[in-house]
């Protein structure tokens, strides 16, 4: 099954004509089926999440950060990778940037704790400060918000595969 769609409910291919969730064969690309309200809710919250998260570290990167050898840069990549990941979750309706939400969390909140723990090039954070605080529950909210979603999507995706076996 492709990522675009079920296949029609009359068990053609959707070569000829036009059905539900599928374009008629004039080479145009099929139009996947609309997502569940609760789907977009958990896609906007994962959103809010990554751009909450990409802000404080653009923020940070800005107020110092870019003179940190390593860090500084990474802080960058990080604000721009969130950005990009926090619109692809709400315009791409794919289980791909969901997933790219995921290594995204933990790769940012695995960064973090090693920085407050044993640190990270040689940064060595604290977990007190206002954007620290702000991002690490950012990250654990796109984090837990990508989970529920793709959970919430492939449940439905197959729910509607048993139906049209």
């Amino acid at each position: 099954m492709d990522a675009s769609g079920p296949p029609p409910a009359d068990g053609s291919t959707g070569s000829t004509g036009s059905t539900a969730g599928r374009s008629p064969a004039s080479g145009t690309p099929p139009v996947p089926p609309p997502l569940p309200r609760g789907a977009w809710l958990l896609r906007g919250v994962t959103a809010a999440g990554l751009l909450l998260s990409a802000d404080v570290h653009l923020f940070l990167y800005v107020q110092g950060y870019q003179d940190i050898e390593v860090v500084g840069p990474l802080f960058l990549l990080n604000a721009v990778a969130g950005f990009a990941l926090g619109l692809l979750v709400l315009v791409w309706r794919h289980w791909l940037p969901l997933l790219g939400a995921i290594g995204f969390s933990v790769a940012t909140l695995g960064a973090f704790y090693l920085s407050t723990t044993v640190g990270f090039f040689s940064v060595n954070e604290t977990v007190g400060g206002v954007q620290q605080v702000t991002a690490a529950v950012a990250e654990w909210v796109a984090l837990v918000g990508a989970l529920l979603a793709l959970v919430v999507e492939r449940r439905r995706a197959s729910g509607r595969s048993r139906k049209h076996v």
